[in-house]
């Protein structure tokens, strides 16, 4: 009797626990939504265009290191591969801007299938240094005499004022009976688009796939005396967390009407990787504090000072603090995260 009793007990608390946590997940929701219509008051359209693609990137990158503990710096070839996908579609082919987001997700996707399926060898630091690799060799790659005809070598691809752009560019964009300038439809289209993002990665990462990522990434050894397929979690969080990336490069793409080899240099996986370790590695809901460090901080390290070196040290001093600061709330959040 007694222990039906604790049992009861323990299963309402954990009811309660679910209830509270899925209000509180609504409730973030609702928040972020309105915040998309708010925020432009205080802050340009390009610059918070920009930051939900790295928002987006982000995102993708915690997919498969946050939480499956496989360590990527390639992030920005997939987001030149998604670029160069939407590219080629509107200016050789004629294809809506659109349409090319969900072609680029799929592009994107087999390509980081290409590259998980060699990296199930490797792992931590031999992962790392490959998949950088990867990201260093793009630029490169893209100026190859051999795929001129469809990169355009150096020369990459101008949009501007292309037909099959949304506004061309430079037109208001006509939105349910409201009139938008391109940039800010662009910053609408490209929240939407994370927004989307966002919903989709937690319900997977809620479910099957995200206990299986969990772990993988927790130990491989007893994941696969569990039953785990291995090869085909670690596989599916690449090519995941690669489409991602590319959808983020289209969107980049479309808002700033120019790609060439240097537009997604080697230093944007950096950039991408200390923004998914300041939203929390292996958390969704601090990435939008991850986005704005990654892309707002630059500036106000030049703001304090633009002396020769200093913004760098700032940059820097401010991810050292941010990562001690978290490895000290953690454990504390996670206490009463459970606890309610």
């Amino acid at each position: 009797m007694l222990v039906t009793q604790r049992l009861s007990g323990i299963t309402g608390r954990g009811a309660r626990g679910a209830t509270i946590r899925a209000a509180a997940t609504g409730i973030a929701l609702a928040l972020g939504i309105a915040a998309v219509f708010v925020v432009p008051r205080w802050e340009s359209d390009l610059r918070l265009q920009d930051m939900g693609v790295f928002f987006i990137a982000i995102l993708g990158l915690n997919i498969v290191t946050g939480y499956t503990g496989q360590i990527s710096l390639g992030h920005s070839a997939f987001m030149a591969v998604g670029g160069y996908t939407t590219a080629i579609l509107i200016v050789d082919h004629g294809v809506r801007d659109l349409w090319t987001i969900p072609i680029a997700a799929l592009v994107g996707g087999l390509a980081g299938l290409l590259v998980g399926l060699p990296a199930l060898r490797l792992s931590g630091l031999y992962l790392a240094i490959v998949t950088f690799g990867l990201a260093v060799a793009m630029p490169e790659i893209l100026k190859w005499d051999k795929l001129e005809f469809l990169a355009n070598g150096s020369k990459g691809f101008a949009l501007f004022g292309n037909s099959h752009l949304t506004g061309k560019g430079f037109e208001h964009v006509h939105v349910l009976g409201y009139s938008l300038s391109f940039s800010r439809a662009m910053y609408y289209l490209t929240w939407a688009v994370a927004l989307l993002l966002l919903v989709i990665g937690w319900v997977l990462l809620r479910g099957t796939p995200g206990r299986a990522f969990r772990a993988v990434r927790d130990s491989e050894v007893a994941a696969a005396s569990s039953g785990v397929n291995l090869a085909a979690y670690k596989t599916f969080a690449f090519a995941l967390s690669a489409s991602y990336a590319a959808i983020a490069g289209s969107l980049s793409v479309m808002a700033n009407f120019f790609l060439d080899p240097q537009t997604f240099p080697a230093r944007f996986s950096l950039l991408i990787l200390v923004g998914a370790v300041v939203a929390r590695l292996g958390s969704l809901w601090g990435i939008v504090a991850g986005a704005a460090f990654v892309e707002f901080l630059p500036d106000l390290s030049i703001h304090i000072s633009d002396k020769q070196g200093v913004p760098d040290a700032i940059y820097g001093a401010s991810v050292v603090a941010i990562i001690l600061l978290l490895r000290y709330l953690t454990p504390l959040t996670r206490r009463l995260y459970t606890r309610s």
